[in-house]
């Protein structure tokens, strides 16, 4: 997590440090739909590594977006879900795909429906 001080001055690049990067975009994107178990995260995030997944939410559970619950059973279950901070991204994600949708059917990189 940053501190105060090394945050940036611009409330945007605060936002891009948060999730800005494609990996962490898409794991905030398959959790909009609720709790997820680390293998069903890896095999909706096409491409991910097991280390880059583990990397990335450690990263968003120490920003607060993520949490991660372990429950004591054999084998171990672990469990991912957003935050209460994690879901004030709701609109924005929803927005992002609204605009990439439009983007895709307007220079053709999709059917229109």
């Amino acid at each position: 997590m940053l501190s105060k001080k090394e945050w940036p001055l611009c409330p945007v690049a605060t936002t891009v440090e948060l999730i800005g990067n494609k990996w962490k975009l898409l794991i905030l994107r398959d959790l909009l739909s609720g709790t997820k178990r680390f293998g069903e995260l890896r095999k909706s995030v096409s491409g991910i590594s097991q280390k880059v997944l583990t990397d990335n939410l450690r990263s968003l559970e120490e920003d607060g977006l993520v949490v991660r619950t372990v429950y004591a059973e054999v084998p171990p279950r672990v469990e991912y879900k957003l935050s209460d901070l994690g879901n004030t991204l709701r609109p924005i994600m929803n927005v992002m795909g609204e605009w990439g949708t439009s983007y895709q059917i307007r220079y053709g990189k999709k059917d229109v429906e």
